[in-house]
């Protein structure tokens, strides 16, 4: 399989990628990675006239932490740099629990964050993780930029808030206290696949008690959902098997999955039982549930 014909081009500054979006508009279509882009042109699932590629832009692939304690990543960091980064093990463990997940390694040195998140596959990781760890992203246009929360970002299936001429120049992950445990599940055909269901979660401790939660469910709706107020009869209390199993019913029962060739609703909604619960039993850790940590 081949694509159709197209126009290439290499800006060096993101003022000139804006420059070609709006001089292309309509035919445009960015690219990052390409791991998603790619194989839907030489299926003809994609058509555009002008590819802009970012990859020729530095700023766009820097990883740093800022003074606020902030980790910045540009929309061109690939799925192995936040694996490999001491920084984000540090910081950010959610991010290097989960990057093993993304596909196959030979992909996660290609596949960039900016793409994953563009590309706004429901049952992709990142969309997901960026909601559970609040990331904000920075959205730049001709002449200005601005801020959208995770939660905002992904609207729908392969959509997102990115308007025409938009581009996305960097997301921001805020830092956590100490205190906080992540626990992550997904199920999938095979690994590496892209997940039938999956769930993150969060959970902040303070002498063996658990003083905030987090869950995101995934790949069962037409976007990543947070679910809080499914784990909310946890907080205060040490954890126990009930009560994380009661909150993987809440969610379960809450969430509205699809249908598809790969799995139909009912087969998700036990697949969001499944995840939530293994997904809160890793956050709580590896000593006896409801044990004095």
């Amino acid at each position: 399989m081949k694509p159709g014909s197209f126009s290439y081009r290499r800006p060096r500054s993101v003022t000139e990628a804006l420059d070609l979006l709006r001089e292309f508009s309509g035919e445009a279509k960015i690219i990052a990675g390409g791991q998603s882009l790619v194989p839907a042109m030489n299926l003809r699932l994609a058509a555009p006239g002008v590819l802009v590629d970012l990859g020729g832009i530095p700023a766009l692939s820097e990883l740093s932490v800022d003074e606020r304690g902030r980790l910045l990543a540009g929309p061109m960091v690939t799925h192995a740099r936040f694996l490999d980064d001491p920084r984000v093990q540090a910081g950010w463990p959610a991010i290097g629990k989960v990057m093993p997940y993304v596909a196959h390694e030979a992909i996660r040195t290609r596949g960039t964050l900016g793409g994953s998140l563009c590309h706004a596959d429901p049952a992709a990781e990142w969309p997901a993780l960026c909601m559970l760890l609040d990331a904000s992203m920075t959205i730049c246009g001709p002449g200005y930029s601005r801020e959208v929360g995770a939660p905002d970002f992904s609207v729908g299936v392969y959509e997102t808030a990115l308007k025409e001429g938009e581009l996305l120049a960097g997301v921001a992950f805020p830092p956590f206290a100490p205190g906080w445990r992540w626990g992550f599940c997904e199920i999938s055909r095979r690994h590496g696949d892209f997940a039938l269901a999956g769930a993150m979660a969060g959970l902040r401790f303070d002498a063996g008690v658990i003083r905030e939660a987090r869950l995101v469910v995934f790949a069962v709706e037409d976007r990543p959902r947070r679910m809080d107020a499914a784990l909310s009869h946890l907080v205060g209390h040490a954890p126990a098997a009930d009560g994380l199993a009661m909150a993987a019913l809440s969610a379960a029962t809450a969430v509205s999955p699809r249908s598809d060739l790969h799995a139909s609703a009912d087969f998700r909604q036990d697949l969001v039982l499944a995840c939530v619960e293994r997904a809160l039993g890793d956050a709580a850790g590896p000593e006896p549930i409801g044990a004095a940590r």
